[in-house]
């Protein structure tokens, strides 16, 4: 790559961000007529039109908001290794805010905090967990911890676990007491414990699949609550049966305390992601908790 397509990349990046050739320029400490070239070059040196401008407004094409998935990432990499650089690392201090769902918390963040603890003793980790979606900027968060599919386009997304699967799961004892449950349909003769989201407060839809069959399981709920760790503890003490994620109660499976129910009727689902805004320098000490959580995948 030569030294101007990482410029004009840059300024791409910029005005795209900024939505403005004017605000852009200011920025970046140049001329609007300077920039404006720098885009023309640029775009006919790809040989694809990056920009929609008109006397109002700027916005990327198609094209270039496929870029920008790209770019974004990669810039943030670049500005990361010269904070590396500027700092030392090793030596972390400060407090690193983080929102996360209580899955995660337990099962991902909190077996890596004392590794963390020792290697940086002055390194403060302030966990807040809920299940519901937030703005992460307008909390007050360095970052946040979500299932894939819930994570924003517009945020930097590092992969800290693996990809899960959905699961229906109830204790050995309630399942000695009732009919067995051989199919999705059998589903409807059982008690139910289900989630509803705190946001939408849509309950979560039972969702299987085997094969090409798709099948969406109409269930009776005998209970209904907003907290996940809840339900499972209600599963737990053989109130029902759940459906919910493989992560979030493996432990319990693996105790014996739950039963895996209709494992061919699984579906796939994304892995959990550390995210943060695409547009935030990275702190250094948020840098290292991600390197420290990243590796529970690997």
């Amino acid at each position: 790559m030569r030294r101007e397509d990482l410029s004009d990349l840059l300024a791409f990046a910029r005005i795209a961000d900024e939505r403005s050739f004017t605000r852009a320029a200011h920025k970046l400490g140049l001329s609007g007529s300077a920039l404006s070239h720098a885009m023309r070059l640029l775009e006919e040196r790809l040989n694809v039109k990056l920009l929609h401008r008109t006397t109002r407004s700027v916005a990327a094409t198609p094209a270039g908001e496929r870029l920008l998935e790209r770019l974004h990432p990669a810039l943030a990499e670049i500005e990361d290794a010269i904070d590396v650089l500027a700092e030392d690392s090793a030596r972390a201090t400060g407090l690193v805010r983080i929102n996360t769902h209580r899955s995660a918390a337990s099962l991902i963040v909190l077996p890596k905090l004392e590794e963390l603890a020792k290697l940086h003793p002055s390194l403060t980790v302030e966990l807040t967990s809920n299940d519901n979606d937030i703005d992460i900027v307008a909390g007050g968060f360095d970052a946040g911890i979500r299932y894939g599919e819930h994570v924003a386009r517009d945020m930097t997304a590092v992969r800290i676990s693996q990809k899960t699967r959905t699961v229906v799961v109830a204790s050995p004892q309630y399942l000695a007491a009732t009919p067995k449950i051989a199919a999705p349909s059998d589903l409807a003769a059982h008690r139910c414990l289900v989630w509803r989201a705190p946001t939408s407060g849509a309950m979560l839809r039972w969702e299987f699949r085997k094969d090409s069959r798709k099948v969406n399981a109409i269930v009776d709920p005998s209970f209904i609550s907003n907290d996940m760790g809840l339900l499972i503890d209600a599963a737990i003490r053989n109130l029902g049966v759940l459906y919910t994620l493989h992560d979030q109660v493996q432990m319990a499976i693996a105790s014996g305390d739950l039963v895996e129910l209709l494992p061919s009727w699984s579906l796939p689902r994304d892995a959990c992601y550390l995210y943060y805004p695409s547009r935030r320098q990275l702190r250094p000490v948020l840098r290292i908790v991600i390197d420290a959580l990243r590796t529970y995948h690997e």
